[in-house]
This record gives structure tokens, sequence and C-alpha cells, in this order.
């Protein structure tokens, strides 16, 4: 298995703070439900997490991506298949039904 190249660019380094704000998000959710009686029910606060989850995005979105590292294919891997190219006249055993 060949060592995982981490990106360093500022966007998916925005990327990758999503899962972690998620669970802080909830976490602080559900922790104002308790603490503040139930003022801040959670069945009405939900929408936060949407709203987190986009400002997220689109801060990854607007960031910039220098210096990004695409993902090399794995060079023992088997090459990927290669397709003929397609013709206009190609026959396949079910070309006739359902015309």
């Amino acid at each position: 298995m060949s060592p995982r190249v981490k990106c360093a660019c500022q966007s998916c380094a925005i990327r990758g703070f999503v899962g972690p704000a998620v669970v802080i998000t909830v976490g602080v959710l559900l922790l104002l439900n308790e603490v503040a009686g139930g003022h801040f029910y959670f069945g009405n606060t939900w929408p936060v997490i949407l709203i987190v989850i986009g400002m997220l995005h689109l801060g990854s979105a607007i960031a910039s991506r220098e210096g990004h590292v695409t993902a090399q294919p794995d060079p023992g891997a088997p090459p990927a298949p290669s397709t003929p190219p397609a013709t206009g006249n190609s026959q396949t055993p079910y070309s006739a039904q359902g015309q």
C-alpha cells in the first residue's frame, strides 16, 4: 500500500473541518437544549447544522487551491480497461427489443 499524500491547500484544509464542526455544532445545540431548560429545543435549532455545513463548503469553494495535490493512481493496481471507440452502427443482442 502506498503512503497517502495529504493536500495542504486552503480549500482542502477547510473541507477537512466539516466533520468536526458538525459534531461540535450538534454538541453545542444539545447542551443549549439541556442548559436553557428546553428554550433552545433541538427540533427547532437543527437548521444551524445545515448553515454550518454550507458556510464551510462556501469557504472551501472561495479558498485558494494553490498547491493542491491530486490523487495519484496506485502503481500496483492493474490499468483501467480501455473501451473501444463507439460507432454509430453497433449492434447488441437487445437492440431490436422494445421497438
